[in-house]
């Protein structure tokens, strides 16, 4: 559990001290109260009585007030909150964890388990936590936690938290994919780097140095490709974004000077239908020039089938405004994407092909680097694509208002 769930048990426990202090002082003074009445006047003994019922009844005030704030924190908590006697039976319930209770489908499950917990607890007396997947209406992974509130009173009671862990985990799954996905792209060039530099170690003969030196210089500019998209990634998702008014052909024309050399040793020519010069968006440069230069270099890519092959057509790259938007489009007349593999070609790591990516340099980063870059400027990313027959990736974002508003 986090420190909210911590800070609640600490809240608990301290209310219950305070409380269990105060009913003591009111004892001894009831107790006090009677031994001096026995030896005074009636007048006298009115007296004294009033004023201990005064006292009582401040005390009592003070009490109520302290609950009512305590249940007031509760109530505001993020993480369920829910409390049992000694018995077993529940006295209190904040609002998340009410929601549990005679509840249907899954969240049924939530509140069997819940008491099935503060049973066990009761009997124990040890604190014990589980955690519960829920299937209906959503599958959600709940985090429970139950504390005996006294672990020396016979009478104690219990309480149990209950944490919605479903983004947690969620986003631990997705931290591990992704060690786990950066290690294999790492391992392949760094395997290779290994048994090239060994071969080129024991080899004699100048040509067989010469061609082994340049897979070595191959398989090192891969692993930094990787290294290099791992970083702009990692940038990118971070949502630091420096906001300034860019050109959008400036924007175009950087993105194409960075692929150039790539699309003449591909063979594919790129054309740039620009838009009217005064267009701009407010936003970071850098990230918006690599979102564009990784679109640029997936057409370039997937522009021919294989290396004997000519490319159908151009890769264009065209701008234009309008309704608020400015909206960039980049097509190829390449191999297309299948339609199966469309709603995930943005994912980290994602290859249709994976075959082909690591034949092409590909890192299977560029896509993701795309998406997080137009989402870190208010905008949108799609694709159209006819397998044989093309692709169109489309980026719109906000305007540049020359009045300082998008």
């Amino acid at each position: 559990m986090d420190l909210v769930a911590w800070t609640l048990v600490v809240a608990l426990a301290v209310a219950l001290v305070v409380a269990a202090r105060r009913v003591r002082v009111l004892r001894q003074r009831v107790d006090s109260a009677q031994q001096r009445l026995g030896a005074i006047s009636n007048d006298t003994r009115a007296a004294t009585l009033e004023r201990g019922i005064a006292q009582v009844e401040s005390l009592a005030a003070n009490q109520m007030a302290d609950n009512a704030r305590l249940a007031g924190a509760l109530d505001r908590s993020p993480v369920g909150v829910m409390v049992c006697d000694g018995g077993g039976e529940t006295i209190y319930l904040n609002p998340v964890a009410a929601r549990f209770v005679d509840a249907r489908h899954g969240d049924a499950v939530a509140e069997r388990r819940m008491i099935e917990l503060a049973e066990s607890v009761v009997r124990s007396g040890v604190p014990e936590d589980v955690e519960v997947d829920l299937h209906s209406p959503r599958r959600r992974r709940l985090g429970l936690l139950g504390m005996p509130l006294s672990e020396n009173d016979p009478n104690r009671g219990v309480v149990i938290f209950v944490e919605d862990l479903t983004e947690q985990r969620r986003l631990e799954a997705i931290r591990r994919d992704f060690v786990a996905n950066v290690s294999h792209e790492l391992k392949t060039p760094l395997g290779a780097l290994s048994v090239l530099a060994e071969t080129l170690e024991e080899t004699e003969d100048p040509e067989v140095r010469v061609r082994l030196s340049r897979r070595l210089m191959d398989q090192a500019s891969r692993m930094s490709v990787l290294v290099g998209d791992i970083l702009n990634l990692s940038h990118v998702e971070s949502g630091i974004v420096s906001e300034e008014p860019v050109v959008v052909n400036d924007l175009l024309r950087e993105a194409v000077g960075s692929v150039a050399v790539a699309a003449d040793e591909s063979r594919v020519t790129v054309e740039v239908k620009e838009a009217d010069e005064l267009l701009r968006v407010v936003g970071d440069r850098q990230q918006l020039v690599s979102a564009l230069r990784n679109l640029l270099d997936n057409a370039i890519k997937y522009s021919r089938w294989d290396d004997s092959t000519v490319p159908e057509g151009p890769v264009i790259i065209e701008a234009h405004g309008g309704a608020g938007r400015v909206v960039v489009s980049v097509s190829d007349a390449g191999i297309g994407i299948p339609e199966a593999h469309q709603e995930r070609i943005f994912e980290r790591f994602y290859r249709v092909d994976p075959a082909r990516s690591r034949a092409t340099g590909g890192t299977g980063l560029g896509l993701s680097i795309v998406r997080h870059v137009v989402n870190n400027h208010r905008g949108d990313v799609s694709v159209r694509s006819n397998p044989g027959r093309g692709t169109t990736f489309t980026v719109s974002l906000p305007i540049f208002d020359p009045d300082g508003e998008l």
